[in-house]
């Protein structure tokens, strides 16, 4: 993929249509790339902001696409994109633009999160979307990038026999993995919680639910 770092590398091998809408693109890279790949046909870019709304237009020049001006999902009309990414941005934000107006949201997601993931994952399962994949990429800084598909039914298999609430903060298919990686990341979250004599709700919420994965991990061994 060109020009994409390790972050957007994975976000393209999710995305494969005809047309796709990048809210947020920046620079338009991820568009380009997927647009020089063939793995989409058309791209939309939408930006809020002048800079990068330029930026965009002069790295998709010559390209089937086109660059927007609008905030979110002003700039998309239902039906008109088969797939929509958010990257790089808080979980609150990417949620709070796709509640805007729901009947423009594709049934394909490609969602990357910088914090809140698991506001993410809760906003999938109140509106049917279910999380088909999930990664983790990076190594210093982790990246979490989620890829979601419209379904009728309320019920995402992907939950199914797991600690709902761990699921939820964690990552149901993460967890189905239990990857190597995954573990180590989940112990050094554990190791550090623990060290604090006195923790938030929040983060004894976490701490409690990474006990509890742990613990099941060692019955299972």
């Amino acid at each position: 993929m060109p020009k994409l770092d390790e972050r957007l590398k994975a976000v393209a091998r999710q995305i494969r249509c005809r047309v796709h809408a990048d809210i947020g693109s920046d620079h338009g890279h991820l568009l380009k790339a997927l647009l020089l790949t063939g793995r989409i046909e058309r791209g939309i870019a939408i930006e809020n902001k002048q800079p990068p709304f330029d930026h965009s237009r002069r790295t998709l020049s010559g390209l089937d696409a086109e660059v927007r001006l609008a905030d979110g999902l002003h700039g998309l009309q239902a039906d008109e994109a088969d797939s929509l990414s958010l990257c790089g941005m808080g979980g609150e934000l990417i949620t709070r633009i796709l509640d805007t107006f729901p009947r423009r949201v594709p049934s394909n997601l490609v969602l990357q999160p910088n914090r809140r993931v698991d506001t993410v994952r809760r906003w999938g399962l109140r509106r049917c979307f279910h999380l088909v994949d999930e990664q983790i990429v990076g190594d210093r800084r982790q990246y979490v990038i989620l890829r979601f598909e419209q379904n009728e039914s309320d019920a995402d298999p992907a939950y199914d026999g797991l600690d709902r609430e761990a699921a939820e903060l964690f990552g149901p298919r993460l967890i189905q993995r239990w990857e190597p990686d995954f573990v180590k990341t989940l112990s050094d979250e554990h190791c550090y919680l623990r060290a604090f004599p006195r923790l938030t709700d929040e983060s004894r919420v976490r701490l409690d639910a990474i006990s509890r994965l742990l613990d099941l991990d060692r019955d299972q061994s």
